[in-house]
């Protein structure tokens, strides 16, 4: 039997991470002269185009498996421990990396968000466990 909510939990953090890194690639240098001024006075100052990388590494592999699951899901009619659940795991991680930059950089509204897309990861974790 499909059910439809990890389903969705998976689409919202693919089209999330995605697009998030489709936009990292298709404006690199914008981000990256946006975010070295976020973290100017962090521990980040200096290494903002290889956290950039590592980031943009983790979200597109975030959504690349989420896609996957759930057309591993869609496929298999049956609720298993497969890509999505690894993609919930990354994409819980991911948003982890994303909100301990956000409170290096002070930014508690930005922390705030996060959080807010932290929960549905966890729910997929849980779900898909």
């Amino acid at each position: 039997m499909i059910q439809v909510a990890p389903l969705l939990i998976l689409a919202l953090l693919a089209v999330t991470f995605l697009q998030s890194g489709y936009d990292k690639i298709k404006d690199w240098k914008g981000n990256t002269e946006w975010l070295t001024g976020h973290f100017a006075n962090t521990v980040l100052a200096k290494q903002v185009p290889f956290a950039l990388g590592i980031i943009l590494l983790l979200e597109i592999a975030s959504g690349a498996l989420c896609i996957s699951g759930i057309i591993q899901h869609l496929m298999q009619d049956v609720v298993i421990r497969g890509l999505g659940f690894y993609g919930a795991i990354l994409s819980s991680i991911t948003l982890l990396f994303l909100l301990l930059g956000q409170r290096l950089a002070k930014d508690y509204d930005g922390a705030r968000t996060i959080v807010i897309y932290f929960i549905p990861a966890i729910m997929a974790v849980n779900w898909l466990s």
